[in-house]
């Protein structure tokens, strides 16, 4: 098995801590990684399928936790646990891919802002301002 990115190894994690869970949704998984990771906004992102498959595969042969794959009709995805691990179907797959195009997911830039503490805020205070008294009309 290949080595894990930052990002997956922060999914694979919150997967072992949620394992008493017969039931994790998208969103509680989301919410684990970014509490565990400490990145701050990004509340609505979800997870990319590509690094939650390769952490379900991962935690499969290393960890004997195994955990299957489904897709709600809102193209959520769920996360069972099972006898046997499951990734999603290709129409599934297909479905989800094309739906992660229009949302935000936790990337692995979300860590390295996290870790260098990213770029602060700029804020302009060289403005200059309109003094609209001294106003000349020209025409």
């Amino acid at each position: 098995m290949n080595v894990l990115t930052p990002i997956q190894k922060e999914i694979a994690t919150a997967l072992e801590q949620l394992k008493e869970k017969s039931l994790i949704t998208e969103a509680l998984l989301a919410k684990k990684v970014r509490e565990n990771a400490k990145i701050q906004g990004k509340n609505k992102a979800g997870i990319c399928l590509k690094d939650l498959e390769v952490c379900i595969e991962y935690l499969a042969e290393n960890n004997q936790l195994k955990f299957a794959l489904h897709l709600n009709s809102a193209n959520d995805i769920l996360i069972k646990r099972e006898e046997s691990w499951k990734l999603l179907e290709s129409d599934a797959k297909k479905r989800r891919q094309s739906s992660e195009k229009s949302i935000s997911v936790l990337t692995n830039g979300d860590l390295r802002g996290k870790s260098s503490g990213g770029k602060p805020v700029k804020k302009r205070t060289d403005r200059k301002k309109l003094d609209y008294r001294n106003f000349e009309d020209e025409d």
